[in-house]
């Protein structure tokens, strides 16, 4: 059944679809919350139409995520405990952009290295994605990591709080696929992750871009 005809809903191009950065006028702009990572900003907004709404959000650094693949297609996941949903999540290591002037890509390939002694040779962009975007600022690239290799035993980071107890695990790709899609799996990072990879793989890898790759603009927090 065609979709109907009476909504004249336009159909466009996938080359025309891309969201586009803009920067409505702020009434008023006001630090409700300070935490140890994130504040939160109650900020009212100018609508076109002359209104205004009021909007509570999470200012949020940004952050990583890798996904690490070996030569035999299996991807790394690491088992942590996250306390606002009570359980222990399988997930792709990932961590902050909190380190003053650090790049996204020198960030992923620290985070690697702390959260699972690896280091890797070849990088490139799997996907960029904004983790909760009507309430929180948080912009989040994952990058796909191949040519594994540890890190030396005397250089290994000292793993501290929640990350004490981090269990490392390798799955082959497909069945991190079906692990996603018979839901066994629900971080976010691991979701998208492994499902951008799988339609990577698919497409033979030619949607990978470099890890070069500016970060888009509106991923990381407005400052101030």
């Amino acid at each position: 059944m065609s979709f109907p005809a009476e909504l004249d809903v336009p159909v466009v191009s996938g080359e025309e679809l891309a969201d586009t950065p803009v920067q409505r006028s702020l009434v008023s702009t006001e630090v409700v919350f300070t935490g140890h990572v994130w504040d939160v900003v109650r900020e009212q907004v100018q609508l076109p139409d002359g209104g205004t709404v009021v909007r509570d959000v999470q200012r949020h650094p940004g952050a990583v995520t890798i996904l690490a693949l070996d030569d035999d297609e299996n991807v790394l996941f690491v088992r942590q405990y996250r306390h606002p949903v009570r359980r222990e999540l399988w997930e792709l290591p990932a961590g902050l952009l909190d380190v003053d002037g650090e790049p996204p890509l020198q960030a992923a390939q620290r985070e690697l290295a702390e959260e699972a002694d690896l280091v890797a040779g070849d990088w490139a962009v799997v996907v960029d994605w904004f983790n909760s975007p009507g309430g929180s600022s948080e912009g989040n690239r994952i990058y796909l990591a191949r040519g594994l290799s540890a890190v030396p035993a005397d250089q290994r980071h000292a793993r501290e709080d929640e990350e004490k107890d981090l269990v490392p695990v390798r799955v082959p790709l497909e069945q991190a696929v079906q692990a996603v899609l018979a839901g066994r799996l629900a971080n976010p990072g691991s979701v998208i992750g492994v499902l951008a990879l799988q339609a990577a793989k698919a497409g033979g890898w030619s949607s990978l871009r470099p890890a070069d790759t500016p970060w888009p603009s509106g991923l990381i927090r407005p400052q101030g």
